[in-house]
């Protein structure tokens, strides 16, 4: 009997690489309670959001002299998340996603972009769900 997996249509990125000069900043599991959903009782309640990020980031040609300015801080990528969940009710998981995504897009040294968001307690007898995407600079 044949172990066939389909490869998936989905390639990719590769967030760390040294050939083309990215580096990988990223946020794990980050744990916000926000306002989001089409529901009543979600316009309501806040619900415990998680989100993901993955962030493809250029190199500079000049070295890092260890200095903070000089690299792509998580720290305001967290902080950029929390205002925009903190900014008021949001319809769509989808909606959130493209938002952060667009937030860190600002920043010109980040190639790339992949956004995981949560809904822990949205669906009974799930973990979660909710949506990712990735935007990509033209």
């Amino acid at each position: 009997m044949s172990s066939f997996v389909p490869k998936s249509n989905n390639a990719s990125i590769k967030y760390a690489d040294a050939l083309k000069g990215v580096r990988h900043v990223f946020v794990r599991d980050l744990m916000i309670k926000g306002s989001i959903g089409v529901y009543d009782h979600e316009k309501i309640d806040k619900q415990q959001i998680r989100v993901n990020i993955d962030l493809c980031v250029k190199e500079e040609d000049v070295p890092l002299g260890d200095k903070y300015e000089n690299v792509v801080c998580y720290e305001k990528v967290v902080i950029g998340i929390k205002s925009i969940v903190a900014s008021g009710h949001i319809e769509l998981v989808e909606t959130l996603a493209e938002k952060i995504a667009n937030f860190n897009m600002i920043d010109k040294r980040i190639v790339s972009v992949r956004v995981r968001v949560e809904k822990l307690d949205a669906i009974e007898n799930t973990t979660s769900v909710g949506v990712e995407i990735e935007r990509h600079r033209d």
